[in-house]
């Protein structure tokens, strides 16, 4: 067990194929070590077996918070969904904040973890310390938001009071594999197919009820201290000042311009390196300016809904009126995202701002990661054009009333394109030969990042242990807004080394966990105030670094177990010298990958994407039979793919 303060010392561990339910507490040297949320999360899953099939029962499927979940830290409202995941093969986190993190702690929960397979489907209903599974029967096959309602008028709670929900769509029934996990307020853990693996576990929902509880620190000196200093950074900085920074006024889409300004958003499905140099290179009627947040809070922002201890409000709501054959649709919708609108909107080949908001709409509602779907959109397009997909149906550019569409049958996998497509670009690249047209790492697309023009974005796509991802190191924080400080974009040296120090600050804060804009304004001398005065001890900047290397160290040594080394940390061709060069000011520029790599490898001590059995026991990570590399000669040179 755990005395340290911001935990309550207690998992549900829920076996669905025998429907029973076991309470355990927390192991206090495992959370000294990994913290909580995403590194305690990613202990259980290592712990469960590398080897297990991401949909078969013995996956497990761990919902966790951190000690600072639910507490008067700012931005605490997130919890981690941790798994194997079905998309990529790796082990993943997938983040969303809201309120069901906060309320799995006030509920009396650090974890609920679930493995088996329910005969029929089942829901979780999460109250004062028990978990009671009841049958979903009746909710299976409907979409999330029919499923938040019936569940809310069940429960006779409401939503932002006393009830969380945490839910799959038709997406994670029918095993599409970048199905996401919603929650009442149409937040996403959105990355990863966590919501395919709570779909093969026939888990239709979790239910939260519970009235706020935010736990109490255990050294209120050195808490006060450290939430006074973090709340004095969010309010004074450009980014996160309340109701004055661009992302509390525009949201994460604050960046739409800035990306294209810069000639750093990926076009076309990364053919182009901006609307604009789309729009002087085949003369067509694009412009992301139409798609950004300046252009949504002027015409359809209708709400600036928080995430519990947050007053920041980066989160969008927007309503829209849209004729679709010949129907008007009027739909209300939360997180119009930066890349949310990259994926379904340039990257596809269009700027068409209302009607993204309806897509938007119907992956939520069908409980579909909105990236993987508008990139594995963008790819049919360009394997369309160039006839690699005659036998199951073709997808033009920019057509947003087939897209509309199609988003709903991906998630019924209703048609033969559909179907395709709701297997992933690594699949549909294996079955079409067609990998030149896939924009994924390890199996999972990119972001709204070029690493053509954000160097640092290419070495974290390349080695983030959950597939292509920006959150895993965010170094555009410095690439482009200059946090801590500002670094040139197109320059690759010390991009390996910054990057892994992004990649270790942010396992820290995804496994307190709170969410990542904090790191807009704080660093990590407000994140030890905070943590020590939360749980009591007293551990010093370098040991919760530490703490940071050795969680992202354990996912990668997950992953190597899995037979992934140096070669999967690869980028898509067209990124790479003998792609395609950026244009405008990226003109010429490619991702120097190779070069990067190297660095990075030298800096966190691997061997060619191997963590050595030496760094295993550096950092005190005591599982599993060692990798068998030895670390003594240096690290290895990196593959040339």
């Amino acid at each position: 067990m755990t005395e340290l303060g911001g935990f309550q010392d207690r998992v549900a561990r829920i076996d669905l194929s025998e429907g029973e339910v076991a309470y355990e507490s927390i192991d206090e040297e495992d959370a000294k070590k990994y913290i909580g949320a995403r590194g305690l999360g990613a202990k259980y899953v290592f712990d469960q077996g590398p080897d297990v099939d991401p949909l078969g029962p013995d996956n497990l499927l761990a919902f966790m918070n951190g000690p600072l979940s639910g507490t008067q830290v700012t931005m605490s409202g997130r919890i981690a969904v941790c798994t194997k995941s079905p998309l990529t093969g790796t082990i993943t986190d997938s983040h969303h904040g809201g309120w069901s993190g906060a309320r799995l702690k006030w509920a009396g929960f650090d974890g609920l973890t679930f493995e088996g397979e329910a005969d029929e489907p089942v829901y979780a209903y999460v109250e004062d310390g028990e978990v009671e599974l009841r049958d979903a029967s009746h909710l299976w096959g409907e979409g999330v938001h029919d499923t938040r309602d019936r569940l809310e008028e069940e429960h006779e709670g409401s939503y932002g009071k006393n009830l969380s929900l945490m839910a799959i769509g038709p997406g994670g029934e029918n095993g599409v594999k970048y199905a996401c996990i919603m929650n009442e307020d149409d937040r996403a853990s959105g990355r990863g197919g966590t919501g395919c693996v709570m779909g093969s576990k026939n888990l239709k929902a979790i239910v939260i009820k519970s009235t706020t509880k935010m736990p109490k620190p255990a050294d209120p000196e050195t808490f006060k201290e450290g939430h006074q200093q973090a709340m004095q950074a969010i309010t004074e900085s450009e980014v996160t000042a309340p109701n004055e920074g661009g992302l509390s006024l525009y949201g994460t889409n604050v960046l739409m311009n800035i990306g294209e300004e810069m000639d750093g958003l990926p076009t076309k499905n990364g053919k182009y390196t901006s609307t604009e140099s789309m729009r002087d290179a085949e003369g067509v009627d694009i412009d992301a300016e139409r798609v950004s947040g300046e252009n949504v809070r002027e015409n359809i922002l209708v709400d600036e809904p928080t995430c519990h201890s947050c007053p920041v409000a980066c989160k969008k709501e927007v309503e829209v009126d849209v004729m679709h054959k010949g129907e008007e649709l009027n739909v209300e919708t939360e997180s119009y995202e930066y890349e949310t609108a990259y994926a379904l909107g340039p990257n596809s080949g269009h700027t068409e701002r209302d009607e993204i908001a309806v897509m938007l709409d119907r992956c939520n509602d069908m409980g579909i990661d909105t990236i993987d779907a508008g990139n594995m959109m963008a790819m049919a397009m360009e394997m369309s054009e160039e006839g690699k997909l005659e036998d199951v149906g073709e997808l033009e550019w920019g057509d947003t009333e087939t897209m509309i569409d199609l988003i709903e049958q991906i998630g019924h996998r209703e048609g033969d394109l559909a179907d395709l497509l709701a297997e992933g670009p690594r699949r549909v690249a294996e079955q079409k030969d067609a990998h030149e047209n896939s924009l994924a790492v390890k199996g999972q697309t990119i972001a709204a990042y070029d690493p053509r023009c954000m160097k640092g974005m290419g070495i974290g796509y390349a080695t983030s242990n959950r597939g292509a991802c920006h959150l895993r190191g965010y170094t555009p924080a410095a690439e482009i807004l200059g946090v801590p400080e500002k670094v040139d974009p197109y320059e690759y040296e010390g991009k390996g080394q910054l990057t892994a120090q992004f990649q270790d600050l942010h396992a820290i804060s995804d496994s307190f966990d709170i969410c990542k804009f904090n790191a807009f304004a704080e660093g990590i001398e407000e994140y030890v105030n905070q943590y020590n005065g939360m749980t009591g001890r007293d551990v010093s900047e370098e040991e919760l670094l530490e703490a940071g290397e050795r969680i992202y160290t354990l996912e990668r040594y997950y992953n190597n177990l899995n037979g992934f080394d140096g070669s999967d940390d690869s980028l898509p061709e067209r990124f790479l010298e003998d792609g395609i060069r950026g244009q405008g000011a990226s003109e010429g520029e490619y991702c120097e990958l190779d070069e990067m790599k190297a660095e990075y490898y030298e800096h966190r001590g691997w061997v060619d994407g191997v963590v050595p059995d030496e760094k295993l026991d550096d950092l005190g990570i005591e599982v599993g039979p060692g990798t068998g590399v030895s670390g003594s000669g240096g690290a290895a040179a990196p593959s040339d793919d």
